[in-house]
C-alpha cells in the first residue's frame, strides 16, 4: 500500500509541477482552483449513475474549460468573470444533485479529500499514461503556448490561432486536475499544482530550469507529506498540501533573505 502510494505521489507531483509552471506564468491559478471544484457536479453525477468518477470529472472539466475559453473571448468579458460564473454554476449543480441522494458515498468522499493510500495498479498506469501524454504535449507545443500566452497580438500576426492554443492549454490543465484530485482531493489539489511552481518562479525565469525545479519541489513536497502522514497518522492529502505550501513559504523567505 505504501509502495504504491509512493509511486503514485511521485507521478502525480511530477505532473503537477510540470503543468503548474504554465499555470503560474499565465496567472491561471484562479481558473485551476475553479476547475478543481467545478469537477464536483460531474463526480456526483457519475456516482449517481454508477460510472467511473474520473469520467464524470473529465466530462465536467472539459465543459468548464471550453466554457471559460468561449466566454472570455466575448467582447467586454474576461476570463476571471467567466470562471467565477461557471464555478458558481458548477457548485449549484453539484448541490442540486446531492439533494437527490441521502448522503455522500465512500468513493465520493475519497474523491473530495483524496485517498492516495488506496491507489491500485490500474491507477498507477493511468497516472503514468497521463504523465507521458501531458509531457509530450507541453514539450512539443512549448513554443506556441508561450508565444500565445505572453504576446497574443504578436502570435496572431505570426499566423497562430491564439484561441485554439488557449483551449489546448486549458484542456491539458483539466486533464491534469482530474488525474491529481483522486490522490490529494479537489479541495487540496491546487496547492500541489501551484505552490511548487510558484516557489520555483522565485528563483528563475528560464522555462526548462523552472519546470525542472517545480517538478523537484512538487515531488519533494509529496514525499515529505506522505512520510508525515505515515509517521503521525495525519490525512495524506492534508499533509501533502501543507508540505507544498511550506515549500513556497520557505522559498519566499530564502529569496527575501538573499535579495
Amino acid at each position: 500500500m505504501i509502495f504504491r502510494a509512493t509511486i503514485e505521489i511521485v507521478l502525480v507531483a511530477t505532473l503537477a509541477g510540470m503543468i503548474g509552471v504554465h499555470i503560474v506564468m499565465r496567472r491561471l491559478s484562479f481558473f485551476t482552483m475553479a476547475l478543481t471544484h467545478a469537477t464536483f457536479p460531474g463526480v456526483v453525477a457519475a456516482s449517481i449513475i454508477g460510472v467511473n468518477l474520473l469520467l464524470g470529472g473529465i466530462a465536467t472539466g472539459a465543459v468548464i474549460a471550453l466554457g471559460v475559453a468561449a466566454l472570455s473571448r466575448r467582447r467586454g468579458q474576461n476570463a476571471a468573470a467567466a470562471t467565477g460564473v461557471l464555478l458558481s454554476g458548477g457548485f449549484a449543480l453539484g448541490a442540486a444533485l446531492i439533494a437527490t441522494q441521502s448522503g455522500f458515498s465512500r468513493d465520493l468522499s475519497s474523491f473530495l479529500v483524496g485517498s492516495i493510500l488506496t491507489v491500485s495498479d490500474q491507477d498507477l498506469l493511468i497516472t503514468a499514461g497521463v504523465l507521458v501524454i501531458v509531457g509530450a504535449v507541453l514539450l512539443l507545443c512549448a513554443r506556441p503556448l508561450l508565444f500565445t500566452g505572453f504576446d497574443p497580438a504578436g502570435a496572431r500576426a505570426a499566423g497562430l490561432a491564439v484561441g485554439a492554443w488557449d483551449v489546448v492549454l486549458l484542456l491539458t490543465i483539466q486533464v491534469v486536475v482530474v488525474t491529481v484530485v483522486p490522490a490529494v482531493g479537489t479541495i487540496l489539489a491546487l496547492s500541489l499544482i501551484v505552490a511548487p511552481a510558484a516557489a520555483a518562479r522565485l528563483w528563475t525565469d528560464r522555462l526548462p530550469l523552472l519546470t525542472t525545479l517545480a517538478m523537484l519541489l512538487a515531488v519533494a513536497s509529496g514525499l515529505a507529506g506522505l512520510a508525515v502522514s505515515a509517521q503521525w497518522n495525519v490525512a495524506a492529502g492534508a499533509s501533502i498540501s501543507l508540505s507544498a505550501t511550506l515549500a513556497l513559504l520557505v522559498s519566499w523567505a530564502l529569496r527575501k533573505a538573499v535579495s
